[in-house]
């Protein structure tokens, strides 16, 4: 089971969204808060684990921002999903810079947010539809090494990787999962027949 706490301050969405979660067979909802403080209260109960956070960012006391700071912090390990209404860039880049690792709309369907909750709790990374979209519209490939052959996430993977950029790094830049990251890089070894990582580097630092 995939155990989760929420806090929302609708009290109506928020139980709404608890039997959702609840009715999805491998999802438990073991905690609810109505803002982030009594969120990060309810946290230190002794005895409570929690997989997944699902948090508003529009809350009391303490927003989701500031929330999901705190928790990337204090548990690195517990995924932080935020169902929110805000579909602004610079709102969505706030939250991926506080640790959120899935973005989600409220009106997103029930099959949707579970999906997400899902995928947060495996380690990657959850954008919502047009949400997705504009993150992903940034192209670092642009000023990257021109080789040919690479699709535009495989040239923004390069470009950093010649930074001198590791896997973490990059998957945070990128909103990718680690492993997603090493995928990449793995096929770019063979597309390119660099042999190692350095080699790797050399080519696309000679290509630039």
């Amino acid at each position: 089971m995939i155990r989760v706490a929420l806090a929302d301050d609708h009290p109506v969405f928020r139980e709404g969204l608890q039997l959702l979660l609840d009715s999805s067979g491998d999802i438990e909802v073991v905690g609810v808060a109505a803002d982030g403080a009594e969120l990060l209260t309810l946290l230190d109960q002794p005895g409570l684990e929690v997989d997944v956070v699902v948090l508003d960012l529009d809350m009391p006391v303490l927003d989701g921002v500031a929330t999901a700071r705190r928790l990337a912090a204090s548990r690195p390990g517990v995924g932080i999903l935020a169902l929110t209404m805000h579909d602004e860039p610079t709102v969505v880049g706030r939250a991926l810079d506080a640790g959120v690792r899935g973005y989600v709309l409220k009106g997103a369907g029930h099959g949707a947010i579970a999906r997400a909750v899902r995928a947060v709790a495996e380690g990657d990374t959850v954008l919502s539809g047009t949400v997705g979209e504009a993150v992903r519209r940034r192209s670092l490939a642009a000023d990257g090494p021109a080789l040919p052959g690479l699709s535009t996430r495989e040239s923004e993977v390069l470009t950093l990787v010649a930074q001198g950029r590791d896997n973490h790094e990059i998957a945070r830049s990128l909103y990718l999962s680690v492993k997603t990251v090493q995928n990449h890089v793995s096929g770019l070894l063979s597309k390119t027949g660099a042999r190692t990582r350095a080699e790797l580097v050399a080519l696309a630092r000679d290509a630039w």
